[in-house]
């Protein structure tokens, strides 16, 4: 195996775990686990941004340097759009407060949206290069 073969592995296996994750917030709504729904929402989107940077030759082991750099790769270039990088942010900052914060809780419709966009969100920008 080369290492063309080896990197576009990688990444397939990022995005097999990014869709998973969407299917799992998805039964994880419906079962009316909402923090479960968005922990998992979070993660499709952390994934592919995994997938796409690791594209690029880049890797980091916190969650907060794959936030950065998703934002210098791909949002300062254009690449994707600040809503898009907003939403990344929301999204970690969502996570962060529903695992580790007591008392935390998340609206069903708060959560449905960010599932929907997250389905866009994967797909999107997954197809960068």
């Amino acid at each position: 195996m080369n290492q063309e073969e080896s990197i576009s592995g990688i990444v397939a296996y990022w995005m097999a775990k990014a869709k998973d994750s969407l299917e799992a917030a998805e039964d994880e709504l419906k079962a009316g686990r909402v923090a479960f729904s968005v922990n998992r929402i979070y993660y499709a989107c952390f994934y592919t941004v995994s997938a796409v940077l690791f594209q690029k030759g880049v890797k980091f082991k916190k969650h907060s340097g794959v936030r950065a750099a998703f934002h210098k790769y791909f949002v300062k270039t254009g690449l994707v759009s600040h809503d898009t990088g907003r939403f990344y942010d929301e999204l970690f900052e969502a996570r962060q407060r529903g695992d580790y914060i007591e008392l935390v809780s998340f609206e069903k419709e708060q959560a449905d949206e960010w599932l929907r966009y997250a389905k866009v969100f994967v797909y999107e920008v997954g197809l960068l290069k």
